[in-house]
């Protein structure tokens, strides 16, 4: 899952992002309001999730929020600050925010908060996800393969394969190329080598290969890559 993580405070902003890149989430990092809309409006990346602080540079995040929900975007948005009186909370929600967590706070609440907003977002499948016999448990970061009904074989994934996986098991059947896996699956900013997508992905298979998996990804040769299903 990918999250937007808007945050002005460098410390705090490191380890938000430190504590979620721990837990397998792609995490894009701005510290300011005005580059954040820009992310938000590209074409290039679709995010699960969102997190700004109320008090930034350029657009607040009240106003991103605003922002959002005039365009009838959905996407789930926690709200951070250091305002803790019922009018600055009731003024964060009516603004579009679907829950504030106030400064400071502890990294396992803000995980717990941020599993909530799954929960109740109908977008998103935060504890499963599922295609035939196979099933992708977030919670654990492994890949179950139910071979009987009495049988199902844990297959564990690094961050990037779960990743990677999870990508392709939402897009069944789709060609997708490299520009679009670098996009959804490598932070903005960084600037992985020019094979980085296809070393991951011949990773993924020798694993799925190795532990007898049935899902196959298979080079779409001049175009990119698709799960078959």
């Amino acid at each position: 899952m990918r999250v937007l993580l808007v945050e002005d405070e460098p410390d705090l902003g490191a380890a938000i992002k430190r504590t979620l890149t721990h837990e397998a989430y792609i995490v894009d990092w701005v510290q300011n309001g005005t580059d954040a809309w820009g992310y938000l409006e590209s074409q290039w990346t679709e995010y699960t999730l969102a997190i700004f602080d109320w008090l930034l540079p350029g657009l607040s995040g009240l106003e991103l929020c605003k922002r959002l929900r005039d365009r009838k975007n959905s996407l789930p948005v926690l709200m951070l600050t250091a305002k803790d009186t019922e009018a600055d909370k009731v003024a964060g929600l009516d603004a579009g925010a679907d829950d504030y967590l106030v400064k400071p706070f502890g990294m396992a609440e803000l995980l717990a908060r941020l599993r909530a907003l799954q929960r109740r977002s109908p977008q998103i499948q935060p504890q499963q996800l599922q295609l035939d016999n196979l099933t992708l448990d977030y919670g654990s970061r492994t890949l179950y393969h139910q071979k009987t009904p009495s049988e199902s074989v844990p297959i564990a994934l690094t961050n990037k394969e779960f990743q990677l996986l999870e990508y392709f098991m939402r897009h069944p059947n789709q060609i997708v190329n490299r520009d679009q896996i670098l996009a959804q699956l490598w932070e903005w900013g960084t600037e992985p080598g020019s094979n980085v997508v296809a070393a991951q992905i011949r990773l993924l298979r020798r694993k799925l290969a190795d532990n007898n998996c049935p899902l196959a990804i298979e080079t779409v040769y001049g175009l990119g890559y698709r799960l078959k299903h």
